[in-house]
């Protein structure tokens, strides 16, 4: 997500053609969409995040030092809940952005992931994302779709998790 202020984020996606690898083209659009230099990458577990742009960066050393740029810029807002800085009950114990979410916006359909069709989870999302070789045109774009509003909805979290936190 790039913005010119806290107040109008813009969310940047990408989802590759489930016909061909991509990983350099999501690694490029990466580079392209993340600003070089500074300002923090909001990412909630970044130890995931990192590691997925390590293995980029060494698949493609000459993108390496851009995209190391982004690990070193990054924030973790599930640091702020796995370190107990913040905890509600309605969070069950988990610290997923998943549990986070509904626990901090109770009453926001907005921000429910259970709303959205075919995709409700990092796991359904691969899943979904796998089956699109085996679907029909209208299922694809219909899955498609579905995984965009996914990871849209993944992007609205954070910044909305963010605003919550420093009020």
């Amino acid at each position: 997500m790039n913005s010119e202020t806290d107040d109008c984020p813009v969310h940047r996606e990408f989802l590759a053609d489930e016909n061909r690898h991509e990983w350099r083209v999501l690694a490029e659009r990466l580079i392209y969409d993340i600003p070089y230099g500074s300002g923090s990458v909001v990412v909630f577990n970044a130890s995931f995040e990192k590691t997925r742009i390590k293995e980029m960066a060494t698949a493609f050393p000459d993108l390496a030092e851009r995209l190391l740029g982004i690990n070193a810029r990054m924030v973790d807002l599930l640091d702020v809940f796995r370190n107990g800085y913040m905890y509600q009950k309605e969070m069950g114990g988990s610290f997923s952005i998943k549990s986070v979410l509904p626990a901090l916006f109770p009453d926001n359909p907005d921000l429910d992931y259970r709303a959205n069709e075919d995709v409700q989870n990092g796991m359904a999302a691969t899943l979904a994302f796998l089956s699109l070789k085996n679907r029909t045109q209208t299922e694809r774009e219909r899955i498609r779709k579905n995984l965009l509003k996914y990871c849209g909805l993944d992007t609205r979290a954070m910044v909305e998790i963010y605003r919550k936190l420093i009020k």
